[in-house]
């Protein structure tokens, strides 16, 4: 489908960003909506599964574990967090854990507005990073209502020091100049379809901030499957999701906890 496009290069485009000053229309011609993450689904084929994460907030204790095993697993700076914590409030005063990872929207505006498709939806939802193509323009950055993505403004020679503890790093490093997010470990569910495991119910196939929580307060699976865990509590139990008034129908259901309102 796309193998006539011919990404532009980082430094080509930073050079017409300083030329031509890059306006507003030419950059919205470039990043036309729906374009980019609609020819990259079609490229890819992972089946028909799509991959949905539940977070329970009345179980959620606020340990970190979850954020720990993010930072070691795919060995992230500490301000380049994939997945973040922050404690919140009720309307009754009760302390809840809030934690977001990247939501990967089922239509996702990060993917909408690349003009070079190396944020893109895979054909089971999930929404990935093409390092070698992202020119570091940050515009998904702009269009991403959640604030998921990172920009590695300089190399990295730090130590993690979450590793090993909490992990160790199963992906490269990143490098300068390229938007980085939570990828929901892809890395582990397609290594665990081609061994045959099932994500979400095989730890080595499920991402590792679902397998170290304590509490289960994250659940990960096939929303596809009516038989998946995920599937089964979505249809039985109150949930919501993050800003579902964008319309980008994110992949990420959340568990109110006990006293918040759920409009």
């Amino acid at each position: 489908m796309t193998e006539n496009v011919k990404p532009v290069s980082r430094r080509k485009f930073l050079e017409a960003l300083g030329i031509a000053g890059f306006s507003t229309a030419v950059a919205a011609a470039l990043a036309s909506p729906g374009i980019a993450h609609r020819v990259n689904a079609e490229e890819t084929a992972e089946g028909n599964h799509r991959w949905v994460m539940v977070i329970d907030l009345s179980k959620c204790i606020g340990c970190q574990y979850c954020v720990y095993a993010c930072r070691a697993v795919n060995d992230t700076a500490e301000d380049m967090l994939w997945n973040v914590y922050t404690p919140d409030r009720t309307v009754t005063g009760q302390i809840f854990h809030m934690t977001r990872p990247c939501l990967h929207c089922q239509d996702p505006p990060c993917a909408d507005v690349c003009p070079v498709h190396a944020t893109y939806q895979r054909g089971d939802g999930v929404v990935v990073m093409d390092y070698d193509r992202c020119i570091g323009c940050r515009y998904c950055m702009v269009a991403c209502p959640y604030d998921a993505r990172r920009f590695n403004y300089s190399p990295r020679s730090d130590v993690n020091p979450y590793q090993p503890e909490y992990g160790v790093a199963e992906i490269e490093r990143r490098p300068r100049g390229v938007v980085e997010k939570c990828t929901f470990c892809v890395h582990r569910i397609d290594r665990g379809l081609e061994q045959g495991l099932m994500p979400g119910v095989d730890r080595s196939a499920t991402p590792a901030c679902v397998n170290i929580c304590p509490v289960q307060a994250r659940l990960f699976g096939d929303l596809n499957d009516p038989e998946s865990e995920v599937a089964k509590l979505i249809a039985s139990t109150p949930t919501f999701k993050l800003k579902e008034d964008l319309g980008t129908e994110p992949n990420v259901y959340y568990i109110p906890a006990e006293g918040m309102v759920i409009s």
